[in-house]
C-alpha cells in the first residue's frame, strides 16, 4: 500500500473536511485499511510504503511492514519498490497493491478478489467510478507493473493486466478522494478509525466538495 505523507495526502477532501482534518482522516482510512487487510485470512503480510513518520509508527503497531518510499518518485515507484521489497523476503508469494483509502474494505470481499486475481498472471479491480484501479496482482515471476494514476482502469487492460469482475466487493472498490466518495464509503459502513471520526464528520457533510 503507497501512503503520502499525511500532510499531503488526499488534498481533494480539504473542500469537504476542511484542510486541518484532512490528515487525520488520510490517516484513519490507512489504519481501517490495513486493519481489514491483515484480518483477510489469504494475506500473509502488509507492506505501506511511506515517509510519514506517524503513519509509519501507527501502521507498524497494527502488524504493518514500513517500507521507506526510498525511489521518491510518485506512486507507481513506490508500487514496484515495495513489491521488491517484499518479493526480497517472499519470492515464492503473489504481490499485490492495494489503495490506502478504503476505510469501508470487508476482509471476506478482499478474500473474493485475491481468490479470482490467483487466476491470471496479472491482474486488477477497477474502483467505483469504473475509471481508476483499486487493486493489482502479480504471481511469482511476473512483475506487478503498476500503472495507477488518472484512468489507470484503461491503463493496466492496456497493460495486459485481466480485469476482475466481480459483483458484491464494493468495499474493495470504494476508494475515497472527494466527499461523495466519503459519504458513499459511510453508507457502507466504515472501520473503526475512520468510525471515531464520525462525531467530526457529521456537522461537516462530507457531500460538498466533488
Amino acid at each position: 500500500m503507497p501512503l503520502k505523507p499525511l500532510a499531503r495526502a488526499k488534498s481533494r477532501l480539504a473542500a469537504a473536511v476542511g484542510d486541518e482534518f484532512r490528515p487525520r482522516l488520510a490517516l484513519a482510512f490507512a489504519l481501517d485499511t490495513v486493519a481489514a487487510a491483515l484480518e483477510c485470512p489469504a494475506v500473509r503480510n502488509v507492506a505501506v510504503v511511506t515517509d510519514d513518520p506517524l503513519a509509519g509508527a501507527e501502521l507498524a503497531a497494527l502488524g504493518a511492514r514500513i517500507v521507506s518510499d526510498s525511489p521518491g518518485a510518485g506512486l507507481n515507484a513506490a508500487l514496484a519498490h515495495g513489491a521488491y521489497r517484499m518479493r526480497s523476503r517472499h519470492p515464492a508469494l503473489p504481490v499485490a497493491a492495494l489503495n490506502a483509502d478504503l476505510p469501508a474494505l470487508r476482509p471476506a470481499e478482499l478474500g473474493r478478489v485475491l481468490a479470482a486475481a490467483a487466476a491470471f498472471p496479472r491482474a486488477f479491480l477497477a474502483d467505483s467510478a469504473g475509471i481508476g484501479t483499486t487493486f493489482l496482482s502479480a504471481v511469482p515471476g511476473t512483475d506487478l507493473n503498476p500503472v495507477f494514476g488518472g484512468p489507470s482502469r484503461a491503463a493496466h487492460s492496456a497493460s495486459g493486466a485481466a480485469e476482475i469482475l466481480l459483483d458484491g466487493v464494493d468495499s474493495v472498490r470504494r476508494d475515497v478522494d472527494t466527499g461523495a466518495d466519503l459519504r458513499a464509503a459511510l453508507s457502507l459502513g466504515v472501520g473503526p478509525a475512520t468510525a471515531a471520526l464520525r462525531g467530526a464528520l457529521d456537522p461537516v457533510d462530507p457531500v460538498r466538495g466533488h
